[in-house]
């Protein structure tokens, strides 16, 4: 039995400059956190032939081809395991709620794999490969964030360059900060799972298009991506709350489905309640809030959104990214 590992994370400044619709012509640049919360993958040699999976469902097929998920066929075909597998997923997080579970659980099933054969690989080759399964096979609408942090893990900053590559620097953030940030942001599930794909689809054509100034609103995005890493490094973390409520306002106009009246009323009353500013994470249009709120203000926000039906996470960041945290696999 092989037990792994990935985090899934926050995107905490100049989230979407890795869509490949805008990172290809402009590059891309976005400082991410991976967070104590995690999608698990258990390994273990079947006695018989046959592909055995549970997730939400459970599937025992005799051949890859067989397999109806996407992500578990494609990754094993891709790996070259092809037989007398059994393969358990467990999550943290309900799935398409904005914190890159999808990828996460893509480099954690890679990480399986490759310990399962023996191969033990770098953070590097993780990313890399899960971005091979998600964007070049499945064809997937998406960028390369939520790949790179889950296999790296910490406050990370990357690059995407305009050939595809990825640069990553991982920041020296003074622990007083990271505990000061882990304290005053604040976390709601807003209660909707939505499709990453349909937002994505849509703000690509956008940006593509350069409707209603798209191309300019993330050249901003980008901007606050830069000014978020300095001012986490010079630990100004009052002002990078200002950040985020100047983020939400440039990215809320990138796609008609990114947000709702119903998610306005949210993050108007997080608002009205102290919060500095907040946004949703990932594609948008459902999934979680991440406000960031002073001390004083905290306990104002929490009883604001508990009282419209959210539900809070609580969390720590991740400094281990993607692990294989048991193995006990024999030839």
């Amino acid at each position: 039995m092989i037990v792994s590992r990935a985090p899934v994370r926050f995107s905490l400044g100049g989230g979407g400059t890795d869509l490949p619709s805008y990172a290809s012509l402009h590059g891309g640049f976005l400082v991410a956190a991976a967070i104590d919360r995690y999608i698990f993958v258990a390994a273990n040699r079947r006695f018989y032939d046959s592909i055995r999976l549970a997730y939400s469902k459970t599937e025992t097929v005799d051949s890859v081809d067989q397999i109806e998920h996407r992500i578990f066929r494609e990754t094993l075909r891709f790996s070259g395991v092809h037989s007398a597998i059994e393969l358990v997923t467990v999550a943290d997080v309900p799935s398409n709620s904005g914190l890159g579970s999808s990828s996460s659980f893509t480099v954690a099933l890679l990480n399986a794999l490759h310990a399962y054969k023996r191969d033990f690989v770098s953070s590097e080759q993780l990313a890399r490969e899960a971005c091979q399964v998600e964007i070049d096979i499945l064809k997937e609408p998406i960028g390369k964030q939520d790949q790179y942090i889950a296999a790296y893990g910490g406050i990370t900053a990357f690059t995407f360059n305009k050939d595809g590559s990825v640069d990553t620097e991982r920041l020296d953030v003074s622990p007083d900060v990271v505990d000061e940030l882990e304290s005053n942001l604040v976390i709601f599930y807003s209660g909707v799972e939505r499709s990453a794909s349909a937002v994505l689809k849509e703000q690509g054509k956008q940006i593509k298009e350069d409707k209603d100034a798209a191309v300019s609103r993330m050249h901003r995005i980008k901007a606050l991506g830069y000014e978020t890493r300095d001012l986490l490094l010079k630990g100004d973390v009052d002002r990078y709350g200002e950040l985020l409520h100047e983020h939400w306002t440039n990215k809320r106009k990138l796609a008609s489905n990114m947000t709702d009246p119903t998610i306005d009323e949210h993050y108007e009353a997080a608002r009205r309640a102290g919060a500095i500013g907040g946004k949703l994470m990932g594609a948008g249009g459902g999934g979680f809030f991440m406000f960031y709120a002073r001390p004083a203000d905290k306990r104002a926000v929490w009883e604001a959104l508990t009282k419209r039906g959210l539900r809070p996470l609580r969390f720590r960041f991740d400094q281990d990214g993607a692990r294989i945290v048991a193995n006990f696999h024999r030839s």
